[in-house]
């Protein structure tokens, strides 16, 4: 399977536009099996949601819906979500046949009054497609190991972040921690550009489960990374180790 992680600037609270970028560098990046975009990618990390955020099946999910057909792609795309009176940083899969499944950010960041504005998924959600299983992650979900702890339940961990330049070097740390201890492939996507909470420099990568980088985006630049993943090698690491759980 070929993955190729988004790297984006992302224009504060304007879907229209951020779709638009999304879509061009879609177009520009190598033909995969599967995107992944930024954290509120359509938006920015905003914590006033009131008119920004989108309904279920709002303009960027049936955007990146045509983009799933056109590419014959899954587009892994996390935006800020409204639904029964409620908002969620929401991640959904989207495959060319429709929505595969959805997560909403489990481990909220409070420091920004995340927790203030929007609900908390349930916990862990795990999605097959091609034969391959996905774990969804947002952010500050990279902070708990023991929530993202594999046992041999997952083949990739895909990120979506707004990680600022402040907390880079936490950022480079633990998407290779997450790698290693979990035993599989991590593509990690985190924004560049600027909002009123930083700069952001991206370091968006996909890395093999030793932890070794397979490809990753420029410094503070929108673009893309892709890289094929070896399914077999995941199976060779696990019986290697002992540890297939």
């Amino acid at each position: 399977m070929k993955i190729t992680v988004i790297q984006q600037d992302i224009a504060w609270k304007d879907v229209h536009t951020n779709i638009s970028r999304i879509e061009a560098l879609v177009a520009q990046a190598e033909r995969s099996d599967l995107y992944i975009f930024p954290e509120m990618c359509s938006t920015g990390f905003c914590m006033q949601p009131q008119g920004v955020a989108e309904d279920v099946g709002g303009a960027s999910v049936q955007a990146a819906m045509r983009l799933a057909v056109k590419y014959n792609a899954a587009m892994v795309l996390p935006v800020m979500t409204h639904e029964d009176g409620k908002y969620y940083n929401r991640m959904y899969f989207i495959t060319p046949e429709g929505i595969l499944g959805q997560y909403d950010k489990h481990n909220l960041f409070e420091y920004s009054g995340e927790d203030k504005v929007f609900q908390p998924g349930e916990g862990k959600v795990i999605w097959e497609w091609r034969g391959v299983r996905f774990r969804p992650a947002i952010c500050y979900d990279l902070r708990f190991p023991v929530f993202l702890y594999n046992r041999a339940e997952y083949d990739v961990l895909l990120i979506a972040a707004n990680f600022p330049d402040s907390r880079l070097l936490a950022w480079d740390t633990l998407v290779r921690a997450r790698a290693i201890e979990n035993m599989c492939y991590v593509a990690a996507s985190n924004r560049v550009g600027s909002d009123e909470y930083g700069t952001y420099k991206g370091h968006s990568v996909i890395l093999n489960p030793y932890g070794m980088t397979l490809a990753g985006c420029n410094d503070g630049e929108n673009g893309c990374a892709t890289a094929e993943l070896d399914s077999e090698m995941i199976a060779k690491l696990r019986i290697m180790t002992k540890l297939n759980r």
